[in-house]
Parts: structure tokens; C-alpha cells; sequence
């Protein structure tokens, strides 16, 4: 398996990707057949005036759910990737900075005031980059001549901390027969109001993000090599560790604004692309992005199908992901240092 090419491996990956996408389109409560699926393409397309019946369903429902899917499980993933190689920590994850409480914060006081969808996704947004804002600047700012990695952790899990107890707030005084269960569900994280309207933006805001990423993918596979070593062979370091966290708070807050809270897919997806394409961050980036579409659609797919009701998507992640991640620790825990 290790003497199979990355780039092979890759195609392998986004062909499941899409078969798994073409599948997604025949399951749900509602019966889609594939001629449904074929007319939704061709409407989509502007070769048929009008779509009906189940390929309404399609282009109205199950297209949006599934661009999303793939979306926030790509930029989860890809966030949690560029995370750990920067930190050169394998327990990082897209939280650490506190942009998903930051998020959770402004989602709540949106919901409170009973503002418009559109607002809430800003809100969400806004409050995740606030507090990665917060986080680099106190990390920064008190680790003059010290650790500035530690630093920004650390000033993460505080910032974290301090937008969790404002969410609690929130929570205790939201009226328990209105506001805090529509709280708490967001909180759990689910893809089941999404639209195509509400994936414009994030879908702009993801790709603004990812192409820095990609184009300097290189250069942030030195930065696992230490900050003196990467600075002897000519990388900006601070420039370059300033640009990695915006582009992963961009695609994290991006994610969490349509999705709400989903955990662990940033954390154990990127450690499985490592075992499947090595640590080589040229690989390990698309391989996060195509690995988290594939992780994300398919828990989606069960948390519509499995039960009556749509069990929260967060709950499924964390379902699947703590054990898959345990037995990652025990298995491959030396192969992290």
C-alpha cells in the first residue's frame, strides 16, 4: 500500500467522493429515482423549463444538503490538517482557537433576538472570527521572545473558555419554551435547514480560504520542521503562520455559520489521510478536503435515514469519531513523534 502514489490514492478518494454523491440522491424518506436525478440535471442546465415531483426534491433538497455535506466536511478537515502541521501538535483541532465557541456565541444571540436566518449565519460568522481575533492578538502580545505557538493555545482554550460562559448566559436566560431549544438544536449541529441561498457565501468564503492554503502548500510543510529551521530556509514564519490561521478560521467559521457545532471531523479525519497519503502537506490538504466530504456525507446520509426522526449530525460525528480516534492513539501513537 505505501509504494502506491499519493496522486493515485487522491483519484481513488474523489471517486468515491462522487459515487457517494450520485448515491445521496436516492436516499431520504421521499422516493428519488435516478430518472429523477436526470431530470434535476437537465433543469439544472436550463435544458428543461420546469422540474416536478422528485426531481423538485432534488434540486430544492437533497443538492443543497449534499453540497453542504461536503463543504463543511471539507473545510472541518482541511482547517484541522493545516492546525496540526502548523502547531506541529497531532490533538489539534479547528476549536482550538475558540472560533467554534466564538460562533456558537454569536448564533445564540442571534436566535435570541429572534433575527433573520440571513443574520444569524452573519452573526455566526462573526463571532467565530472575533475570537480567533481575540486569541491571536492576547497570544501574540504576551509572548514576546517566548513560545508563540504555546501561546496561541493556550490564549485559545482562555478565549474558548470565556465564549462558552457567555454562551451559557445566553442559554440561561433564553425562554425555555421558544428561544433555548432552537439554541441547543443548532448547538448540536445539523444540515437540515440548509438552502442554496444560505451556501452562496459560505461556499465564496471556503474557496477565497482554501486557494492560499493550496498555493502555499509547500512552504507550510516546512513549518513542521520548527520555526528556526523553516526561518533559515527563507519562510516568513509569522507572516505565513498569521495567513495559515486566517484562511483556517475563514473555513471554520464558514462551516460552523451553515452547520452549527459538528466536532472531531477536523481532528480524526486529517489523522486518517495521514496514514492513507503520508504527512506530505501537498497531499494531505486535498486529501483532508475530499476525506471530510466523504466522512461528512456519509453521517449525513444516516442521520436522515436511520431513524424517524433526523438524529443532530454532531452527535453522529462524535459518535463514530471518538472511537475511530482511540483506536488511532493506541494503534499509531508512535508514529506521532
Amino acid at each position: 500500500m505505501s509504494r502506491i502514489s499519493p496522486r493515485y490514492k487522491l483519484t481513488v478518494l474523489l471517486l468515491l467522493l462522487v459515487a457517494l454523491i450520485c448515491v445521496s440522491f436516492l436516499l431520504g424518506r421521499y422516493t428519488v429515482r435516478a430518472s429523477d436525478v436526470f431530470a434535476a440535471s437537465l433543469g439544472w442546465m436550463g435544458l428543461a423549463p420546469t422540474v416536478h415531483g422528485g426531481a423538485q426534491v432534488v434540486m430544492e433538497l437533497r443538492l443543497p444538503r449534499i453540497v453542504g455535506a461536503v463543504l463543511v466536511g471539507a473545510a472541518l478537515s482541511v482547517s484541522g490538517a493545516a492546525y496540526q502541521v502548523m502547531f506541529r501538535n497531532p490533538m489539534v483541532s479547528p476549536t482550538i482557537l475558540g472560533v467554534s465557541a466564538g460562533a456558537a456565541f454569536g448564533a445564540a444571540i442571534a436566535i435570541l433576538l429572534s433575527l433573520p436566518v440571513l443574520v444569524v449565519h452573519l452573526m455566526t460568522f462573526g463571532g467565530g472570527l472575533l475570537a480567533v481575533a481575540i486569541t491571536y492578538v492576547v497570544g501574540v502580545k504576551f509572548c514576546r521572545g517566548g513560545n508563540t505557538t504555546l501561546a496561541i493555545i493556550l490564549s485559545g482554550i482562555i478565549v474558548s473558555t470565556l465564549f462558552t460562559s457567555l454562551l451559557s448566559m445566553i442559554k440561561y436566560v433564553a425562554d425555555p419554551y421558544d428561544k433555548l431549544p432552537v439554541i441547543v438544536y443548532w448547538l448540536m449541529g445539523s444540515l437540515a435547514s440548509i438552502t442554496r441561498d444560505n451556501l452562496i457565501l459560505p461556499l465564496l468564503l471556503m474557496a477565497a480560504a482554501f486557494l492560499p492554503l493550496y498555493f502555499l502548500r509547500w512552504k507550510i510543510n516546512l513549518l513542521s520542521f520548527g520555526d528556526e529551521e523553516a526561518k533559515s530556509l527563507g519562510i516568513p514564519v509569522e507572516r505565513l503562520r498569521l495567513t495559515v490561521i486566517i484562511c483556517a478560521t475563514l473555513m471554520t467559521a464558514a462551516a460552523v455559520s451553515i452547520s452549527g457545532i459538528i466536532g472531531l471531523v477536523g481532528l480524526v479525519v486529517p489523522h486518517l489521510v495521514r496514514f492513507i497519503v503520508g504527512p506530505d502537506f501537498r497531499f494531505l490538504l486535498p486529501g483532508s478536503a475530499l476525506m471530510g466530504g466523504l466522512f461528512l456525507l456519509v453521517s449525513d446520509n444516516l442521520a436522515r435515514t436511520l431513524w424517524t426522526m433526523e438524529i443532530p449530525l454532531g452527535i453522529l460525528t462524535s459518535l463514530f469519531g471518538v472511537p475511530f480516534f482511540l483506536y488511532l492513539l493506541i494503534k499509531y501513537h508512535h508514529s506521532w513523534d
